[in-house]
C-alpha cells in the first residue's frame, strides 16, 4: 500500500480514534459513577486540559515534521486542530450545563466578573474562524488572508494557558509544564522564519 494510502485508510482512523479516547474515557467514568468526589468539576476540567493538549499536538505538527523529516505529518494538522475545537466546546459545554446548570445569567455574570473566564472564553470564540476555514475549499479561497487568520493560534495558546494557570491555585507543575512546551515551540517558530 503506497504512502497516500496508507495515510487515509490506516493512521488518519487510527489517530481519530486515539484523540477520542479521553471523550470515551470520561463517558466510562461518567457511566461505571467513577469520576472521584466532584464528577461535575471531573468533566469540566479534564475536557479542558485536552483541549490544550491538542492545542500543543496541533502547534507541534510542523517543528515535528522539519525535524524528523516526515512531510506527511502535515496531514493531520486540521484533524488535530479540530480536535481542539471539540474539546474546548465540551469544556465550555460541561460547564454550563453542569457547574451553572445551564443558567445563562450566570454565565454572562462569570465572563464579565472572572478574569479566567473571560479569556477562556475569548480563545473559544477565536477557536471558531479557524475552524470555519479549516477546508481545503476555504484555503484556497483567502489564500495568503489564512495563513494570517490561522495566526490567531498563538493568541489562543497564550489565552489558555492564561486561563489554565488562573484556575490552578495549588499545583503548577502541569501549566508550567504547558507553558515551557509553547515557548519551546513558538521560539523555534522565530529562530526558523529568521533563519529563512
Amino acid at each position: 500500500m503506497n504512502k497516500p494510502l496508507l495515510i487515509k485508510w490506516v493512521a488518519k482512523p487510527l489517530i481519530f480514534f486515539l484523540a477520542l479516547l479521553p471523550f470515551l474515557a470520561l463517558v466510562v467514568g461518567i457511566i461505571d459513577q467513577d469520576l472521584g468526589a466532584d464528577p461535575q468539576k471531573y468533566v469540566v476540567h479534564k475536557t479542558g486540559e485536552w483541549a490544550l493538549r491538542f492545542l500543543l499536538i496541533t502547534l507541534s505538527i510542523t517543528p515535528f515534521r522539519r525535524w524528523f523529516k516526515m512531510p506527511q505529518l502535515i496531514k493531520f494538522r486540521r484533524m488535530m486542530g479540530l480536535f481542539v475545537m471539540f474539546y474546548a466546546t465540551l469544556h465550555l459545554t460541561s460547564y454550563y450545563l453542569l457547574l451553572l446548570e445551564g443558567d445563562i445569567l450566570n454565565v454572562v455574570e462569570d465572563i464579565v466578573e472572572r478574569p479566567y473566564i473571560t479569556v477562556g472564553f475569548t480563545a473559544w470564540l477565536l477557536l471558531i474562524p479557524l475552524t470555519i476555514t479549516s477546508t481545503n475549499k476555504m484555503m484556497r479561497r483567502l489564500g495568503k488572508k489564512w495563513i494570517k487568520l490561522h495566526r490567531l493560534v498563538y493568541w489562543i495558546m497564550g489565552l489558555g494557558l492564561l486561563h489554565f494557570i488562573w484556575l490552578i491555585k495549588s499545583d503548577l507543575n502541569e501549566p508550567v509544564l504547558y507553558v515551557l512546551i509553547a515557548a519551546v515551540l513558538g521560539g523555534y517558530r522565530v529562530w526558523f522564519k529568521y533563519k529563512k
